[in-house]
């Protein structure tokens, strides 16, 4: 592979300013080229679709690497993955979801979710939703991080899951047991 996700960043970036768009991160796997954009207050499609015609022209004359490959471009959605500091930072008072790296002894089961309260040069702190003492993470102790959108309302009960049965109908009430009022 010819270039790095880094390296695509510092490249595409002016690009996505000059469309009025930031550009979030870069991943590259096998034969695809993700790019995720947005904008305050939503980016819409007709931003996506022009920021997709620039970033392939650029791409297209500074081929990242030898091969065929599919380039996408979409914002990264209400939950989104954190890589950079800068992710990290733009995301403090939301609710995260971090897997921390094996050496994490602090970390029961190497998995916390709760308020990101603090993101600095070196790492984050997060505040759990149980109530448990904050987290110190440095960012080479995270393995994966991602923001968490709490969609609101539980699921509606089931019956496969304990959940009341489905209502039968009453049958209808034929006209010598209506109850007539004098």
């Amino acid at each position: 592979m010819g270039t790095t996700p880094d390296a695509l960043v510092v490249e595409l970036t002016p690009i996505t300013e000059s469309l009025g768009l930031t550009l979030h991160d870069v991943e590259i796997t096998k034969a695809l080229i993700r790019v995720t954009i947005h904008k305050d207050g939503g980016i819409s499609l007709e931003q996506l679709a022009e920021a997709n015609r620039a970033i392939s022209e650029h791409l297209d004359a500074n081929e990242p690497f030898e091969g065929r490959y599919t380039l996408e471009v979409s914002s990264p959605g209400i939950e989104r993955k954190l890589r950079r500091p800068d992710h990290f930072s733009a995301a403090i008072g939301e609710t995260v979801s971090i897997k921390a790296s094996a050496d994490v002894d602090s970390l029961p089961g190497r998995r916390v979710e709760g308020e990101l309260v603090e993101a600095g040069s070196d790492g984050i702190v997060v505040a759990p939703d149980d109530g448990a003492e904050a987290v110190t993470l440095r960012y080479d102790q995270i393995e994966k991080a991602r923001t968490i959108y709490a969609w609101g309302g539980g699921a509606k009960p089931s019956p496969s899951r304990g959940g009341p049965t489905k209502r039968t109908k009453t049958p209808k009430k034929t006209p010598s047991q209506k109850v007539t009022m004098p």
